[in-house]
């Protein structure tokens, strides 16, 4: 190997031929979870017995040097592995007051990975946070639930109330009264004549299977009514997930009945906080900016929640100024890091992010190596091939019940 760099820069379009037939490859990982980033290179070619010790001899020299020039004086030489790389970025992590323990090579099912990982801007957080926050007060005049939904919400949350008085509210509205029917007669609850009855489909539905409904009827009803270039695509996506997550639920968690009961409405309503600003008016997004000066906060702050940063923060926000169930909440927060969920949501919000990861998946915005694997473990999906005959089958089922 002393000669390995001139040999392969000299014939690189060789060695990039034989790597390809060979089924090599290099991966790069890039994530943001629990306020951390995470980066990741992977190759499928294992380090040797003594490419490892080598690797680890350079890290601990690495902590000896206080500059790339003292380096560069002891370390560099043609051979393949000098170990100058490693010694950089542990110079670099020391300058922004981190440590080699944030720094790590490791070997792991066939694969080298070198990770780095660094926590998120502590300001940069903080000041996103209260951008959000000053957002949803801003939007007050997002529509809200129709007066009867309203009433069927308070007679839910009155522990005083009877289910036959919640009854006869959902009766006298129309449209309520349809859409419980069909809920109680369709395939989810497998009846063996068709039920007519208010009063009996609220005692098969529950009051958590009426309060679920009405957050969806509610919430669909509202934001429908924002529009914007993109929002169509958002609700398919919205449907899709609600569709997977329900399914997902009655698969992995039979057993779990609370769990199937608010995985469609959760997985309906996970996206909502991108809705609501990617539909905002200009104007709100003209005193944002405002106030980004005038508090003194980077202005850049808007443009990373334009691109979606905290969605699930601001559309948690909402869900609390419209008075959602708590565990509906903690999901619409932390469905893109389901660890920083509450025990009692941590198993529904990882049901969620994995039926986001399938959509993701079918549309080429994800690869299976960069879906969380304890979530993916969480549900016993073991590797790649069961994953996507999963995903084929709730893909071809949602196709054939697709109605927008």
């Amino acid at each position: 190997m002393k000669d390995f760099k001139e040999d392969t820069l000299n014939n690189i379009k060789y060695y990039l031929s034989l790597q390809k037939k060979e089924g090599l490859y290099v991966k790069l990982i890039l994530q943001t979870r629990n306020n951390k980033i995470k980066m990741e290179v992977r190759n499928n070619s294992e380090m040797t017995v003594r490419e490892y010790k080598r690797m680890h001899d350079k890290l601990s020299r690495a902590q000896q040097y206080t500059s790339i020039d003292q380096a560069v004086n002891q370390v560099l030489d043609d051979s393949e592995g000098a170990g100058l790389g490693i010694i950089i970025m542990i110079l670099m992590l020391e300058k922004i007051g981190l440590t080699e323990e944030n720094f790590q090579v490791l070997c792991e099912n066939g694969e080298t990975i070198t990770r780095i990982i660094l926590p998120l801007n502590e300001r940069t957080q903080h000041e996103i946070s209260i951008v959000s926050k000053e957002f949803v007060k801003l939007i007050d005049d997002i529509p809200q639930f129709p007066e009867s939904i309203l009433k069927v919400q308070s007679l839910l949350n009155d522990p005083t109330s009877k289910m036959s008085d919640i009854a006869m509210h959902i009766s006298s509205d129309v449209s309520l009264a349809t859409d419980l029917l069909k809920l109680v007669n369709s395939a989810t609850f497998a009846l063996a004549s068709p039920c007519h009855s208010i009063a009996d489909a609220v005692k098969l539905v529950g009051i958590r299977g009426i309060q679920n409904m009405i957050l969806s009827i509610g919430s669909v009803g509202s934001l429908k009514k924002l529009k914007s270039a993109s929002s169509k695509e958002l609700w398919v996506h919205s449907y899709q997930v609600a569709f997977y997550s329900y399914n997902l639920a009655r698969n992995f968690c039979p057993r779990e009945p609370a769990v199937i009961q608010d995985a469609y409405v959760c997985g309906l309503l996970h996206d909502m906080g991108k809705l609501v600003f990617e539909t905002a008016h200009p104007e709100y997004l003209d005193k944002i900016h405002a106030l980004c000066e005038s508090k003194g906060l980077d202005t850049e702050i808007l443009e990373k929640l334009v691109a979606g940063a905290n969605h699930g923060e601001i559309g948690a926000l909402i869900a609390e100024k419209w008075n959602f169930p708590e565990i509906v909440v903690s999901v619409i927060r932390h469905h893109h890091e389901p660890e920083a969920a509450s025990a009692e949501s941590r198993k529904l919000a990882s049901l969620i992010y994995l039926s986001d990861m399938f959509a993701h998946y079918q549309s080429h915005e994800v690869d299976f190596y960069q879906i969380d694997s304890e979530v993916l473990g969480m549900f016993h999906v073991l590797d790649e091939a069961q994953f996507s005959r999963i995903s084929d089958r709730l893909q071809t089922a949602f196709s054939a019940n697709e109605r927008f």
